[in-house]
C-alpha cells in the first residue's frame, strides 16, 4: 500500500530503485588522490580499514578519526597501480586533505583533489544496465576502468549505497554523455528525497546528516564494515579498540525508527519529559509509511522501545528489513 500524500514521482523512483536501476548524482562527494611509494603504507596508518594488503583493482570503506576517536569523514578507498583515490564528502575534502598532509610529515606520498564527477548506480538490473552502457559491473571490494558511452570511466562496488549498488568517477566535461547512456540503458534518475528513503530504509547513515566529528565509530553502527580488528594502530584505534573490549557498548546508537506520522529530521526523542535522542534523516516509505533514523540513549534502543517525536510516536526497530 501506497503512503498518502507521496508524490507520484517519488513512488517511481522508489521502484525503480528496488525493482530495477537508478541514478543518482552525488554531488556531495569529491575525490582526493594519493601518490607516492609509500602511499598504501602511510593511509594504513591513518584510516580505520586494511589498505596496505589491498591489490590493484580493490577497495574498502574506511573512517578518518581524530585521536579521540570522533569521526572526520568516511570515504572509500580505491586502490590503483599508480594512486590510491579517496573519495569523501566534498564538504570534507580540504579538512581531510590538511589532516593527511599535517600527519604525513616527510614521508613520500602527495595528495591532490581530482575534478570527478560521481554518479550513484542503485537496484538489482544495475550490472545490465553498465553493460548496457558498454562497460562491466566489479564485484563487491572491486572497481575497474571500463567505457561508458564511449568515455572513460572508474565503477567501483558501493556497500554505502543503500542496498548496494554501485558508483562510477567519470570527469565532469564526460559526465553528462554517460548521465545519458546509463538512462538509455534504463537507469531512471532520482532525487534526494527517494535517496534518503531508501537509506533510512537500509539504515546507512552518511556522513553530514547522519555522522558529524560528535560521533564515534560505534554510534553509526558501522564499526564492522568500516574498520579492521586485525591491522595496526591507526589514528583513534585506541578509542574503536578499548569499545570493542567493553563490548562496543556507547551511551547512544542509530537506530531505526518507525513513526506513527512524518517528523523533521533533528527533531528530538523524548522517553516521557526525557530527552533521550535525536531523528537525523526521516522520510515516508511506500511500503512503510513514515520512518526515520536516528540517536537513541541506550537505555532506551531495545527493539520496540516506544518514544516520542513531537506528537508522533517512534518506535525502535532492529532494521525494516523484515517489514512489508
Amino acid at each position: 500500500m501506497t503512503a498518502p500524500g507521496l508524490a507520484d514521482a517519488v513512488v517511481a523512483e522508489y521502484e525503480a530503485a528496488r525493482e530495477g536501476a537508478a541514478l543518482v548524482d552525488l554531488t556531495d562527494r569529491a575525490v582526493l588522490v594519493a601518490t607516492g611509494p609509500q602511499r598504501q603504507k602511510f593511509l594504513q596508518g591513518m584510516l580505520s580499514n586494511e589498505v596496505l594488503s589491498l591489490q590493484p583493482g580493490q577497495d574498502c570503506l574506511a573512517a578518518l578519526m581524530t585521536v579521540k576517536g570522533h569521526v572526520q569523514a568516511l570515504l572509500r578507498a580505491l586502490v590503483g597501480a599508480n594512486e590510491v583515490l579517496l573519495e569523501l564528502p566534498g564538504d570534507r575534502l580540504q579538512l581531510v586533505e590538511q589532516t593527511l598532509n599535517h600527519y604525513k610529515v616527510a614521508a613520500p606520498v602527495r595528495f591532490t583533489p581530482r575534478a570527478a564527477v560521481v554518479l550513484g548506480l542503485l537496484g538489482p538490473h544495475v550490472p545490465d544496465v553498465v553493460r548496457q552502457a558498454g562497460g562491466d559491473a566489479p564485484d563487491p571490494g572491486t572497481h575497474r576502468q571500463v567505457t561508458l558511452a564511449g568515455r572513460p570511466a572508474l565503477v567501483a562496488s558501493a556497500p554505502d549505497l543503500p542496498g548496494g549498488g554501485r558508483v562510477a568517477h567519470v570527469s565532469p566535461e564526460d559526465a553528462d554523455a554517460v548521465r545519458e547512456a546509463l538512462r538509455a540503458a534504463g537507469a531512471r534518475s532520482i532525487g534526494r528525497e527517494t535517496l534518503d528513503l531508501l537509506r533510512v530504509e537500509a539504515l546507512r547513515p552518511w556522513y553530514g546528516p547522519d555522522v558529524t566529528e560528535d560521533n564515534l565509530l560505534h554510534e553509526t553502527g558501522l564499526v564492522d564494515e568500516y574498520s579492521s580488528s586485525t591491522k595496526g594502530c591507526y589514528i583513534g584505534q585506541e578509542v574503536v579498540a578499548r569499545l570493542e573490549a567493553r563490548g562496543g557498548h556507547v551511551s547512544k546508537e542509530l537506530r531505526a525508527l518507525r513513526l506513527s506520522a512524518p517528523v523533521a529530521a533533528g527533531a528530538a526523542l523524548f522517553a516521557g519529559d526525557k530527552d533521550v535522542g535525536r531523528i537525523t534523516t526521516a522520510a515516508v516509505s511506500p511500503r512503510l509509511g513514515p520512518v526515520a533514523m536516528g540517536y537513541v540513549h541506550r537505555s532506551h534502543f531495545a527493539a520496540g522501545t516506544v518514544l516520542r517525536a513531537g506528537d508522533a510516536s517512534a518506535t525502535v526497530m532492529a532494521s525494516f528489513r523484515e517489514q512489508s
